[in-house]
């Protein structure tokens, strides 16, 4: 068994997560995320600006305070927070230990970035978990790696551990599984959880997750004794129907079928994950390409009392008269109610947005638009805040590689350069979409209430797509759900969605259903003016939604 536990799921995570968990228990390797494809936007224009950055700055101060304590517990450290830039944080963790004096060997992994073959502001290829073994197996204390697959910070020091080769596709596909669970931080232990208020603390300050992982690839979810949050068959569900699209979740070192994993209670904050199975992977990776889209600003009026509509109008057709249509988008947020006890719930919120190639009229031209309706426009005009300049964003895209496209290497901790060959079996990855069940009969006893009085659910951005996965809490719930929720349904209760295509996966294995909302997200989070950019409420919002539930799924 390998214990291998996670101190970060996002640049920005808990600073001192680090610490804790070092201090917190006994573990092999302590891993830490921090890349999404909002991040590496971030990171290249960080390195637009200076050459010598593009990874996680943020990191450095953390392990500052902790590689001392993590070498004399011989805890090994794998993270993604090299981003752009794997070999300057190497160097710089070199620098640090150096300075405080002690003797670290550092490794990194690189050949991620592939903007010499698809142009870019970043191009990077989802790598696998094998450079990230090799480094372990020549002894290094520290692994930095630029974008490798989430999942992948687990399951190459399993492959370190256990000797595993790419053909045990079991084996990976669990420890695949694992780090899925563990790579956003705390969402496992608690966070953001659909029942919060049931967990003992209420979710006040879940603890950081681990595995103890086996040769089999199966796994316990556990965390440290005395932290907050819980480990739940539940809250590990709930972590395993993020981001994903159909059960066979595809990676570059193995197929994991998420349709075949078993999750069992295993004492207290204990769940064990079991029966993963695992096929070749696809013959292509998958390249997250950022490229700048133009420049944006936005103002937010705020609409008071009465004719809240016809106030939105008007601010609507004020500014396209200034400005011109292009680039314009209006979201009103009806947050106000009749008769109101105060004026903030009397008000309603207008965000109007500017997209635009030109960073001249998305600029002042547009804050001027807005302020010079302060006394020409609505009565009680308001606005959130002061206007600012705009500000340059991004378009997300998917692509794909050959993988033996992708020079994927591993530079040891001392230097050499060790290339990661691809794997020799591979299989294309098909998506099958699970049939359209009809709608639950119209029979017996039904009550008015909110679908998420019986039903978890999860929800998050894949570029701009995002997913929506449901679990009901009894095989019984679950039945009515798998019948109840199609994709149809999904669209009437989430309007958004209507002119969207939306696929339905069945896991009922988890007894859940897994969701995938094509465009809702538009060019990605980093563009999208959504009021959710990176759709990661559209589950809670369909959880308000009030359906016709079965008097026998309601506590």
């Amino acid at each position: 068994m390998i214990r291998i536990g996670n101190a970060s799921g996002f640049y920005g995570d808990r600073a001192s997560a680090w610490q804790e968990m070092l201090d917190g228990g006994e573990l092999d390797v302590l891993t830490g995320d921090y890349l999404a494809e909002l991040t590496m936007l971030i990171l290249g224009r960080d390195r637009m600006k200076d050459p010598s950055t593009g990874y996680a700055k943020t990191f450095l101060r953390q392990l500052e305070a902790v590689i001392g304590t993590a070498k004399a517990a011989n805890v090994r450290l794998v993270t993604n927070a090299g981003g752009l830039n794997p070999a300057g944080l190497a160097d710089a963790i070199r620098t640090l230990a150096a300075r405080l004096g002690l003797d670290i060997a550092v490794a990194h992994v690189e050949g991620d970035d592939v903007t010499a073959q698809v142009p870019g502001l970043t191009a990077n290829a989802y790598l696998g978990a094998f450079g990230i073994a090799a480094c372990l197996e020549h002894g290094a204390d520290i692994v930095v790696t630029g974008r490798v697959t989430d999942a992948s910070l687990v399951v190459g020091p399993g492959i370190a551990h256990f000797g595993w080769t790419r053909d045990d596709l079991d084996a990976l596909a669990g420890a695949t599984v694992a780090g899925h669970v563990l790579e956003c931080g705390a969402q496992a232990t608690g966070g953001n959880f659909a029942f919060f208020t049931e967990l003992p603390d209420g979710a006040r300050r879940p603890g950081f997750p681990l595995a103890e992982l086996h040769a089999d690839g199966s796994s316990v979810i556990t965390k440290h004794p005395g932290t907050g949050g819980a480990v739940t068959v539940e809250t590990v569900t709930a972590q395993l129907l993020y981001e994903i699209g159909a059960p066979a979740y595809p990676g570059p070192d193995v197929v994991a079928d998420f349709g075949s994993i078993t999750l069992a209670a295993d004492g207290p904050d204990r769940v064990r994950i079991s029966g993963a199975r695992g096929t070749p992977p696809p013959p292509e990776l998958k390249v997250g390409v950022n490229t700048l889209g133009g420049f944006r600003n936005a103002m937010t009026f705020v609409l008071c009392g009465l004719k809240i509509e016809e106030k939105a109008a008007l601010v609507r057709q004020q500014l396209r008269d200034s400005l011109g249509p292009d680039g314009l988008e209006f979201t009103l947020a009806r947050t106000d109610r009749a008769d109101a006890p105060s004026e903030a719930a009397a008000s309603a919120l207008l965000t109007v947005s500017i997209k635009d190639a030109d960073a001249k009229r998305a600029g002042r031209p547009f804050s001027q638009a807005a302020v010079e309706l302060a006394l020409a426009s609505y009565p009680g005009l308001a606005v959130t805040a002061p206007p600012g300049d705009a500000t340059p964003f991004g378009v997300f895209t998917g692509r794909f590689i050959p993988q033996a496209a992708v020079e994927h290497v591993a530079v040891l901790p001392d230097g050499s350069r060790q290339l990661i060959s691809p794997p020799k079996i591979t299989a294309p990855h098909n998506m099958v979409i699970s049939p359209k069940y009809p709608d639950a009969p119209a029979s017996g006893y039904f009550v008015a209430a909110p679908l998420g009085e019986v039903f978890g659910a999860r929800s998050g951005d894949k570029g701009g797509d995002a997913n929506i996965g449901v679990w009901g809490r009894s095989e019984q719930a679950y039945e009515w759900l798998r019948d109840y929720l199609t994709p149809k349904r999904i669209q009437e209760l989430l309007p958004e969605t209507r002119e969207l295509i939306v696929e339905r996966y069945e896991l009922p294995n988890l007894l859940a259903v897994n969701f995938v909302v094509r465009g809702i997200l538009g060019e990605g989070v980093a563009a999208s003016t959504r009021f959710d950019p990176q759709g990661k409420a559209l589950g809670e919002w369909l959880r308000s939604r009030v359906v016709e539930l079965p008097r026998e799924l309601l506590p």
